[in-house]
């Protein structure tokens, strides 16, 4: 291999030749030296002979594989960033390409708005680590057995970020509405870590009482309180070396809280009713629904576990921030119910699925769950319709509440300036294009101008 890897080069990899003429035509630029192949093998040895910055290779190629590349690539040029490019990634592959060592991964159907301002991004990253002689490292590639579904980029984004954070030991704190599926990302963390071989422990902190959470997290000696008529080992014994998921962490109450602080700063605990000091090796992942900031500055929640716990923070978005998961999950729970209870195909029409794409969903995921159910447990036909379907009404925000809320934006508002419509139509327009993860035409779409008049609002 050469000494370094050329920061200033890029290397095409696929086996679509049309797909390497575009490509090359759109990432063109004067400082940038742009190589092509149509396989991974031809890949190896132009990096062998010149050096690469960045390569950009697709995961469905044959013989060897994008996922092959990698691993060629992460060992024997380290320092050579690889952004893999797939139809439609899974899960799994997702995570694992992040795990192994590729710097992103991306969905062919979004490259013609991704592809430029991630190939930017990486040329930067790699000129950086090079200045600094930094190189990453990679864990080899884990089986794992969580499915989580979603082809948005929010979504995606969660999964990249597990990738990173699971072969670390870093306590993690997922935060999200109740049933975007928390607990589901706690265990792909596990199970993509060191620690898979072991157990992944879970304790919900809000669903035991205060007299017996104490127990149940540490243990307790016969005799210790009214019914404890045997020695019974905590989850932090029985986690030993594996994970421990506080689900709900945000309602434990604060006297376990100093507890579980020790256990954090030292990893010692004693058993409820006895003096002996115990130790155990367990990777905390936390999950809330609450903004724990704001429970810190109402005392309700220790401002030094929450730094303990939010070493790495992995937040999901609602269901209703990512409509276009929404068809891939109903139909993944139309076959899991059908085949559970052995009932004939049941399709969703085109029509419910738009009913179901426009739905708020403040039950998110499990609410989607919830409803795929009742239709199917009450469908008279192979066809669900939207009549078929039991959507919940959602409420709506009364007047009072929304006044209250432009009150405080105005009084929170910079003076001076263009004033304060100005700074309000631009603050509303920044803000559309980060919640629509910079679709510029939804975020057009829903501030109801056209993408020419959000541009220039972007501009000022």
């Amino acid at each position: 291999m050469p000494d370094k890897p050329a920061d200033d080069t890029l290397l095409l990899v696929d086996p679509d030749l049309d797909f390497l003429e575009w490509a090359t035509r759109h990432l063109a630029a004067d400082n940038l030296r742009i190589l092509r192949c149509d396989n991974a093998a031809n890949a190896l040895k132009v990096v062998e002979k010149t050096g690469v910055g960045v390569i950009v290779a697709a995961m469905d190629m044959q013989p060897l594989g994008g996922m092959d590349l990698l691993d060629r690539v992460m060992r024997e040029s380290p320092q050579t960033l690889v952004v893999l490019t797939a139809g439609f990634p899974t899960t799994g592959q997702i995570i694992e390409a992040t795990q192994r060592g590729a710097h992103d991964v991306l969905r062919k159907e979004s490259l013609a708005f991704e592809l430029r301002s991630v190939v930017e991004n990486a040329l930067q990253t790699r000129e950086e680590r090079r200045s600094a002689g930094h190189a990453d490292a990679v864990l080899p590639s884990q089986d794992g057995r969580v499915k989580m579904i979603g082809v948005s980029r929010a979504l995606q984004g969660v999964f990249k970020l597990v990738g990173r954070v699971a072969r670390s030991d870093a306590p993690v704190l997922i935060a999200g509405e109740s049933g975007t599926g928390k607990e589901l990302i706690a265990k792909a963390v596990h199970e993509y870590s060191p620690r898979r071989q072991r157990e992944m422990i879970t304790i919900n902190c809000g669903a035991i009482p205060e007299n017996l959470l104490e127990s149940e997290l540490f243990g307790h000696e016969k005799g210790s309180f009214t019914g404890a008529i045997a020695r019974r080992a905590g989850r932090f014994e029985q986690a030993d070396g594996g994970t421990l998921f506080l689900d709900e962490i945000g309602d434990m109450p604060l006297g376990i809280q100093v507890k579980l602080l020790r256990v954090l700063q030292d990893g010692s605990f004693s058993r409820v009713g006895s003096n002996e000091t115990l130790s155990s090796d367990v990777r905390i992942i936390a999950a809330t629904h609450k903004n724990l900031a704001e429970e810190v500055a109402a005392g309700r929640f220790r401002e030094d576990l929450y730094y303990r716990l939010n070493v790495v923070e992995i937040r999901i978005p609602p269901l209703r921030e990512r409509p276009e998961d929404i068809p891939l999950l109903a139909e993944f729970f139309l076959q899991r119910i059908t085949r559970k209870n052995g009932m004939a195909r049941i399709r969703l029409s085109a029509e419910a699925i738009s009913a179901l794409q426009t739905h708020n969903w403040p039950g998110n995921v499990r609410e989607l769950e919830n409803t795929i159910a009742r239709a199917c447990a009450l469908a008279t036909s192979n066809i669900l319709l939207p009549a078929d379907i039991p959507l919940a009404s959602v409420p709506v925000k009364s007047p009072a509440a929304l006044t209250a809320a432009l009150d405080q934006i105005i009084n929170l508002a910079p003076t001076g300036g263009a004033g304060l419509l100005d700074w309000l139509t631009r603050a509303a327009a920044g803000r559309t294009v980060e919640r629509s993860d910079g679709e510029l035409k939804e975020a057009a779409a829903m501030l109801g101008v056209t993408i020419t008049e959000l541009r220039k609002l972007l501009k000022r």
